[in-house]
C-alpha cells in the first residue's frame, strides 16, 4: 500500500534530516521521482516551491510530497513519518547525550553536524536549481547575492529576494 511505502521512505529519512527537510531534497527527490516515480521533476519542484512561499516550517514539502501521492492518508503518512521517529530518538537520548559532554566523540559529532547541514542544504538547491532550468544569469544572480549578502551585512535579506523577483519580472533571469 502506497501510503505505508510513504511512511517508511519518509521515516528512513527523518533519520538523517540534520538541517531539516529542506536539506533532505536530493535524497527525497531520488526516493520519490526516481526510484518510486510517485511524482516527476516538474511537480517536485513546484511542491517545493509553494512550500517554500507558504508561511510554516520547512517540512511542509514532505506533506505536499504525501498529499500529491496519496491524498489526505498521504500527507498525514509522510508529514508524521518525518516527525515521529526522530522526535522519540531525541526524546530517549537527550539526557545521555549531556552525560557524555566533554567526550572527545560527543564533541566530534557535535561539530560534525554543522558542515553536514550545510552541504545538505547546498546540495538540496543545487537540486531545485538544475530541476528549474536556471542558465548563466541565475547562477551569476545567486553568486552576487552571496556576496553581497557577506559584505553588507546590514542589508535585510529581503532586498536581495526582491531585487531577484525584479530581474525575474523583468525577464533577465
Amino acid at each position: 500500500m502506497i501510503v505505508i511505502q510513504l511512511f517508511l521512505e519518509f521515516a528512513l529519512l527523518s533519520l538523517v534530516a540534520f538541517g531539516g527537510a529542506t536539506a533532505l531534497l536530493p535524497e527525497m527527490h531520488r526516493v520519490v521521482v526516481d526510484n518510486h516515480h510517485w511524482l516527476d521533476d516538474t511537480t517536485f519542484t513546484h511542491l517545493y516551491a509553494i512550500a517554500q512561499a507558504a508561511p510554516g516550517p520547512n517540512v511542509l514539502v514532505v506533506t505536499l510530497v504525501g498529499w500529491e501521492v496519496a491524498g489526505l492518508a498521504g500527507a498525514l503518512s509522510a508529514t508524521l513519518a518525518m516527525c515521529l521517529p526522530m522526535s522519540v530518538l531525541i526524546y530517549l537520548l537527550i539526557d545521555r547525550w549531556e552525560s557524555f559532554s566533554g567526550r572527545r566523540w560527543q564533541k566530534a559529532i557535535s561539530l560534525g553536524v554543522a558542515p553536514l547541514a550545510v552541504g545538505l542544504v547546498f546540495s538540496g538547491a543545487t537540486l531545485i536549481a538544475q530541476a528549474a532550468g536556471f542558465g548563466w544569469p541565475a547562477y551569476a544572480l545567486v553568486a552576487a547575492t552571496v556576496a553581497a549578502n557577506l559584505r553588507l551585512k546590514k542589508v535585510h535579506p529581503l532586498w536581495f529576494i526582491g531585487v531577484g523577483a525584479a530581474l525575474g519580472v523583468l525577464g533577465l533571469v
